[in-house]
């Protein structure tokens, strides 16, 4: 790569999306030294909305205006968090995945002012999220404490806590260490207890198709194994055709032999119905693990949960 190559990095502009693009930059420049990047900041119409996500078209709300600068040719690279990217339908046409970061802590985390953990939180402590996923598992797991809605990026989420508006917040690990907050986690959730949204804890690059030049500068920047992971994960979501509104959750892990596993995990909103699916994959091809466990959730009602949920 010439030394003078200009990359301009599309982002929202929140400070977890720049602290994101701040680890891109630093790795790329790791990698190739003579390469300059650029920031190119966009506020997306999910960042501005504070109702509810499926008001706006779901969480599509948070990528089409970076999509849109990449296939006009305004950026070159877009740095995405894989659960914000819905994979009920495919990548805007023109574009592909050019890299999965490695993956990080896909735990999520309580933060509680007084330092108290998720199972000593008495009755009726207000919990600040909107995420469907998480209000279901909640219902289940400690029917006790009640779920506020909460919308806003993490700095904004901690300020609202900070200012009265909930008792306790749960937030993704890796969105916290990011931001530089880990010492806000209370507790970081055992995965039995808040199974995590497809995709967690994963940045990917994505570009144009024809832009072949960049798609070998980023590639390297992958990680094989979370490619796997993300891959069997997102097709599971993709085969589910899962709405915003649907308490989906799941992730895969690629252990050492090279054996892949998939969690999948369908939930009614109120959380009394929990659908399971758990398998394993030697050599398998990523997405038909991806398919089979979307299949077995589909054979245990999956289907009739999800379309049974207004969006």
């Amino acid at each position: 790569m010439a030394v003078s190559e200009l990359i301009r990095i599309a982002t929202r502009s929140s400070p977890m999306a720049l602290a994101q693009v701040e680890r891109v930059r630093q790795e790329l420049t790791a990698l190739h030294p003579g390469v300059r990047t650029e920031v190119v900041p966009v506020t997306t119409s999910g960042d501005r909305w504070q109702g509810a996500l499926s008001e706006l078209g779901g969480k599509g709300a948070f990528t089409k205006e970076v999509d849109a600068l990449l296939l006009a040719g305004r950026a070159d690279l877009a740095v995405h968090c894989v659960k914000d990217v819905p994979a009920d339908r495919p990548l805007p046409a023109g574009t592909t995945w050019a890299a999965f970061l490695k993956r990080d802590d896909l735990r999520d985390a309580l933060v509680h002012p007084g330092g108290l953990t998720l199972d000593e939180l008495p009755p009726g402590t207000r919990i600040g999220t909107s995420s469907v996923r998480r209000v279901a598992q909640l219902s289940t797991s400690h029917p006790h404490l009640r779920c506020v809605p909460m919308r806003g990026n993490a700095n904004r989420r901690l300020e609202k806590l900070d200012a009265g508006e909930a008792d306790a917040l749960l937030l993704a690990v890796s969105g916290l260490e990011r931001i530089g907050m880990r010492d806000r986690i209370t507790e970081a959730l055992p995965l039995e207890t808040m199974c995590p949204p497809i995709g967690a804890g994963v940045l990917a690059l994505q570009c144009r198709e024809d832009d072949s030049e960049t798609i070998e500068a980023v590639a390297d920047l992958g990680d094989a194994d979370t490619w796997r992971e993300v891959t069997a994960e997102r097709m599971l979501l993709h085969v589910l055709q899962g709405h915003c509104n649907s308490p989906i959750a799941g992730y895969g892990r690629a252990e050492r032999g090279g054996r892949l596993s998939l969690r999948g995990r369908v939930f009614s909103p109120d959380g009394k119905t929990v659908l399971d699916a758990h398998e394993w994959a030697g050599p398998l091809d990523p997405a038909t693990l991806g398919t089979s466990v979307a299949v077995a959730l589909l054979r245990q009602g999956a289907r009739q949960l999800i379309d049974a949920i207004p969006h």
